[in-house]
């Protein structure tokens, strides 16, 4: 019978996958740059706006000339112009003089507001009445408002997001210097697994592994490159490590990492020349039976053949640790957002093992949340589709009573 040879904690898991390199940095287009991880600060080349523009549809005033308009007593103003849109105008607004502007359009020389639309009344062709008084700046983009040339406007090692690709287009960056994206092997192993089109025999199963854990690989901005299923056979095994550690950055395995298997990924991946088994098994419920290894600098994680128990390792693992070689942040769990919750019901839990609960977060009445536990065994890949988030147990407790507060991690 296989014993698990290094077992540690979920923190010194963590531990160990920080003392991994982050993969080098490359030039990405604006285009392909969305999610990618800033290798460095990025600051502004130019103030943004370049020149004062109009917030609002309005005309443009000196606001001095504003002063005391009402409803009843209206500023009367001579319209000498419009600003076109697009383009510098060569308007020059004197004292009771105004320009039609539109929102965005460059504000003339000699105005310094706009008073809006909604509060002028045309007269005729030449002139309009301001009902409503502004001062000095009023709906006005000032130079360097938005940005001022020098500001950093995005940090490193946060994902880039729509806007943030928006504020680098409007300030001219068409590219940006980001982390690389990790390339993952991903590998199903087993006799009895067999593809999602195929009609199983007695005692196989289709790979579901394969599918989720390459799912779960995108959603942590990385490239998944799925590889054949591959049965227990060692010489079978080794080739197919040595070609995905040739084209990866990461390999991840799934299947025959449980006590009292003949644990073949274990075997092979302790055999390679110059390997290191970092963990084979980890304090955690479900996904005790864990490898994670290191061979050239690169990642092998073989992770357990349950579907259930692979992708909660995946979730807690293996997406945080791609994030962080890809410039992210390393930190423990899911990476979805966290909603603080009630428990529905008590639930017990294993002493000595970090435990994670599969749960459904729903909204009360009241508006607050309740975490309801998705009860079932562990092997039920239904339990996971039903579930939207996950509570982690400490390993000192021996459960959770009804009404405690709790963290969801979303997923």
């Amino acid at each position: 019978m296989t014993e698990f040879l290094h077992v540690i904690t979920s923190d010194g898991l963590i531990e160990r996958l920080g003392a991994f390199a982050r993969l080098p940095s490359e030039l990405v287009s604006l285009s392909s740059a969305f999610d990618r991880i800033p290798a460095e600060g990025i600051m502004a080349s130019e103030d943004l706006p370049e020149r004062a523009r109009s917030t609002v549809d309005g005309y443009a005033v000196q606001a001095a000339d504003s002063f005391g308009a009402s409803d009843s007593i209206p500023a009367l103003f001579t319209v000498v112009g419009a600003v076109t849109m697009g383009a510098l105008s060569d308007l020059l607004i004197g004292s009771g003089q105004t320009a039609y502007i539109p929102t965005g359009g460059f504000l003339p020389s000699g105005a310094d507001a706009v008073v809006m639309v909604e509060y002028t009344n045309p007269v005729d062709e030449a002139s309009v009445e301001v009902t409503h008084p502004v001062t000095s700046g009023a709906n006005v983009l000032l130079p360097g408002e938005d940005v001022k040339t020098g500001e950093l406007i995005v940090p490193a090692g946060e994902p880039l997001r729509p806007q943030d690709l928006g504020l680098l287009a409007g300030l001219g960056i068409a590219s940006v210097r980001a982390y690389q994206q990790a390339k993952v092997a991903v590998i199903s192993t087993g006799d009895e697994v067999v593809p999602v089109d195929r009609k199983p025999k007695p005692g196989q199963i289709r790979d579901a592994n394969g599918h989720s854990i390459s799912a779960l690989v995108r959603a942590a901005g990385a490239i998944p490159l799925p590889f054949e299923i591959v049965p227990d056979d060692a010489g079978m095994l080794r080739a197919a490590l040595a070609d995905a550690l040739g084209q990866a950055d990461v390999v991840v395995l799934s299947g025959g990492s449980s006590v009292g298997m003949r644990d073949l990924i274990v075997e092979v991946v302790a055999a390679l020349p110059g390997a290191e088994v970092l963990a084979h098994g980890i304090a955690i419920r479900p996904g005790k039976p864990t490898l994670l290894a290191r061979h050239g600098g690169k990642a092998i994680f073989g992770l357990p053949g349950h579907p259930v128990s692979a992708l909660i390792v995946a979730m807690i693992f293996l997406a945080p640790f791609l994030r962080y070689i890809q410039g992210g942040r390393l930190e423990k769990g899911p990476l979805g957002e966290r909603t603080r919750a009630t428990l529905a019901v008590s639930m017990h839990s294993i002493i000595g093992l970090e435990d994670y609960i599969r749960v459904r977060l729903e909204r009360a009445a009241d508006g607050e949340y309740i975490a309801r536990p998705v009860f079932g065994k562990s092997s039920m890949l239904s339990t996971m589709a039903r579930a939207n988030g996950v509570i982690a147990v400490p390993a000192q407790a021996e459960g959770m009573v009804e009404g405690a507060a709790v963290e969801v991690i979303h997923i």
